[in-house]
């Protein structure tokens, strides 16, 4: 399960927040750890670009496994959004993406929360 908080750096006002262009979530669970019950989550940032896509991914707060932090990254990169908007212009925004390695199941949505 994976929900995205953005921000934009320095600016007062409102903005149309990115909006994820799929549903699916291009994530893949490390198999050796599933297959021995690990679990995990790892906190991500991630610059949402003017054109939608992932342009840089930075780990905030590692799960603890080099695996799922790995695939937490590199899932991150391929993640395309419509863009983020402001007085009608697109732009970039920041956003932090917790990616949940869970073998429980749970629906894959990908929300966006304004940060606080």
């Amino acid at each position: 399960m994976m929900s995205v908080t953005t921000a934009a750096c320095g600016v007062d006002a409102e903005i149309e927040q990115p909006q994820p262009l799929s549903a699916e979530i291009p994530i893949e669970y490390p198999l050796h750890l599933w297959d021995q019950d690990m679990e995990g989550e790892t906190l991500l940032r991630v610059r949402v670009g003017d054109t939608g896509g992932v342009n840089s991914v930075e780990v905030i707060q590692s799960s603890g496994h080099l695996s799922f932090d790995s695939a937490a990254v590199d899932g991150a990169r391929r993640l395309r959004f419509s863009p983020a908007r402001q007085d009608g212009k697109r732009i970039e925004v920041w956003a932090q993406v917790p990616v949940r390695f869970s073998k429980r199941p749970r629906p894959d949505t990908l929300g966006i929360e304004p940060n606080p």
